[in-house]
């Protein structure tokens, strides 16, 4: 895993992900990205389903995507993360890079807020997965 990056997820694009032209279709690298920081969050011991129970929702307030080489179907791939806190947001800086040759594929920034029984602020469960191996 690169340094910098505090969580990397691999994983391998599946053919019914890829558009006419053979190449992932670009809604895919939300998955993808999302699903990243699904298992970052229980890395961290944060599970979606205790969150719900307790009236905590996590949600993507902003996603910007910059593609910059294309995934294939069966292609292996590193998706890797980092995350800061800005007031009540957290800033993930996600990055996909193919396995084969580390070609940096897509970076996003994604802001995500958390509604606590029903109104926007910050919970002290979530600062725990900025502190290394929590």
């Amino acid at each position: 895993m690169k340094t910098d990056y505090i969580y990397e997820l691999k994983m391998k694009v599946r053919d019914y992900e890829c558009d006419s032209q053979g190449i992932v279709n670009n809604a895919n690298y939300q998955h993808y990205t999302e699903h990243t920081r699904h298992e970052f969050l229980e890395s961290r011991g944060i599970k979606f389903s205790t969150l719900q129970e307790q009236g905590i929702v996590p949600v993507v307030a902003r996603i910007v995507l910059e593609y910059k080489t294309s995934l294939k179907g069966g292609d292996m791939f590193y998706s890797r993360l980092n995350v800061k806190k800005e007031g009540i947001r957290y800033i993930f800086q996600q990055d996909i890079y193919r396995a084969e040759d580390e070609k940096l594929c897509v970076k996003a920034v994604v802001e995500c807020v958390c509604i606590v029984n029903g109104r926007l602020k910050t919970h002290e469960i979530f600062d725990k997965i900025l502190i290394p191996n929590s």
